[in-house]
């Protein structure tokens, strides 16, 4: 950035007004005592914003560096917000930074869906970033259990606009269904919908070597939900996928049975013969239905919104410590499920994402095969099974349960940058006298406070803090002064303990019960 106009507070008292933002070419919020910046020469002082006292212009030459946001309270159309800002140039155009994220910290099954419909009215877009329908994102609407698989879980709010983004490997036959389902609630989807058309597609036969790979693992199984999802980003990196802008090429048939030919060599290879000609008609049939829906480029569709002005938020699947690179690896999902992923997952620049919300139980689970330091194969991970009703939104397979592991918390937090923290599931632990958090790893007898290579090659044993419970029922607690002492001592330790802070905690299942912390 060339010489330039700044516009400096003259009090730390004073504040920008709530009425809007100035206009001009080349507008930045920025940190510190500096707070825009117009270019221009010195004989040309910007006007003065009429929403804005207390602010004045000083010309500064040479180049402008300066990174660090500031927070103001700005009117943002439907509701005022209060958070941290900056402008991007194009031209003489300027636009907010407007995208935040929300994922998972654990291995999946943190509650997301439930948090990701608490945000979403304060964004005009929900995009989910990777992942197929193996995700079940549980959410309630009214008395009802609704879970989503692919569609983003602000479908239920009216003015929120929800995109596949192109990180995402699409069931068509899946998506079908959850598309009938959100529809016995009055939702449109073909209204308020949107797929990219770089998302990849998973096809009857990648739902069969899922199964024939699996089943030749024998005791090796990594506990794939059997979706296709795997088999479909190995198409994806081994450039031999199926799009959905494909759908729309009259070539597209000719180019399935060419896919579905070198699918079933592979399994001959595996001696797979099961006849899948039931799954082929639901899939073509689902084609059609998918096919209606609005197939957008999605780079330019997320891209020309945050020009707008409209907010973002970013919804994750799985979770971190399932990440094919981070995570306890083999026993993965085949997507970038960390905060990384968003850029590729959607098509936007690292520097427009602000705020990364990252989700944790206040205890810890795990579904199917792999390491898992502070699982309870006991009554107590039977009790915290049943009172959590933890089973498998997707599979329906029972959770491997334990308490929360304090290492892979802060490691998932160190990768993904994580601005916030909401904690899931903590009237679960409301029965318990006594808690504990996994501090630290005892490995070949030393003690480890990082994340190993490889986990499955070592003998790991949790070391455990005990922590006095609050032992009394949360459910209707409406605000932070309302929660037993002994949780604020608990959320305060979890700050400290991974270096982020607990911004909301979620006492009950219900769209409602989540309490603000201070």
């Amino acid at each position: 950035m060339g010489d330039g106009w700044l516009l400096r507070r003259r009090s730390r008292q004073q504040k920008a007004g709530t009425a809007g933002l100035p206009e001009g070419p080349s507008l930045a919020i920025f940190g510190g005592a500096v707070n825009f910046i117009h270019n221009g020469s010195p004989e040309q002082r910007p006007a003065q914003p009429a929403c804005l006292k207390g602010y004045h212009w000083r010309f500064w030459r040479g180049p402008i560096i300066c990174a660090l946001l500031a927070p103001a309270k700005i009117n943002l159309g439907r509701c005022p917000v209060r958070a941290s800002f900056a402008i991007l140039f194009d031209g003489d155009k300027s636009y907010l930074i407007m995208v935040d994220v929300i994922l998972g910290l654990q291995w999946g099954d943190e509650g997301k869906g439930k948090i990701v419909d608490y945000f979403a009215p304060r964004y005009d877009v929900i995009a989910r970033f990777q992942g197929g329908p193996n995700a079940g994102h549980t959410l309630y609407v009214g008395d009802k259990k609704v879970v989503l698989h692919q569609i983003p879980s602000g479908v239920f709010h009216e003015k929120t606009v929800n995109l596949i983004g192109n990180g995402v490997v699409l069931d068509p036959v899946t998506l079908r269904k959850e598309c009938e389902k959100v529809a016995e609630f009055g939702v449109d989807v073909r209204k308020n919908l949107f797929i990219s058309e770089r998302t990849h597609l998973i096809l009857p036969t990648h739902r069969a070597l899922d199964k024939a790979s699996e089943i030749s693992k024998g005791n090796d199984k990594i506990g794939s939900t059997l979706k296709g999802i795997g088999p479909a980003y190995m198409d994806k990196t081994g450039r031999n996928g199926l799009r959905v802008g494909d759908l729309l090429d009259k070539s597209f048939t000719t180019q399935y049975i060419k896919l579905r030919l070198k699918h079933q060599k592979i399994l001959d290879s595996f001696n797979f013969t099961e006849d899948i000609t039931e799954w082929e008609e639901e899939f073509f049939d689902a084609v059609e239905f998918l096919k209606q829906l609005n197939i957008v480029n999605g780079e330019y569709f997320i891209n020309e919104r945050i020009r707008q002005g409209q907010r973002v938020l970013a919804e994750g699947a799985q979770g971190s410590m399932l990440d094919v690179d981070f995570g306890t690896f083999p026993f993965v999902t085949s997507s970038s499920t960390i905060s990384a992923g968003v850029c590729n997952g959607l098509g936007i620049a690292p520097q427009l994402i602000k705020e990364v919300i990252g989700v944790t139980k206040a205890y810890c689970t795990r579904v199917g095969g792999g390491p898992f330091p502070t699982e309870l194969n006991d009554e107590t991970g039977e009790k915290l099974r049943k009172i959590g009703n933890e089973f498998g939104a997707t599979t329906g397979r029972p959770r491997r349960c334990g308490w929360v592991d304090l290492v892979a918390l802060r490691f998932a937090c160190m990768i993904n940058g994580v601005t916030q923290l909401v904690m899931t599931k903590t009237d679960v632990l409301d029965p318990f006298e006594d808690i504990y958090a996994c501090e630290k790893y005892m490995i070949g007898g030393q003690e480890c406070d990082r994340i190993p290579f490889q986990m499955t090659r070592l003998k790991i044993d949790p070391v455990y803090k005990k922590i006095k419970g609050w032992n009394s029922s949360i459910e209707n607690c409406k605000d932070f002064t309302s929660l037993p002492s002994a949780l604020h001592s608990y959320i305060q330790y979890i700050d400290q303990a991974v270096g982020a802070k607990v911004k909301y905690i979620s006492n009950g299942p219900g769209r409602d019960q989540i309490v603000l912390v201070p």
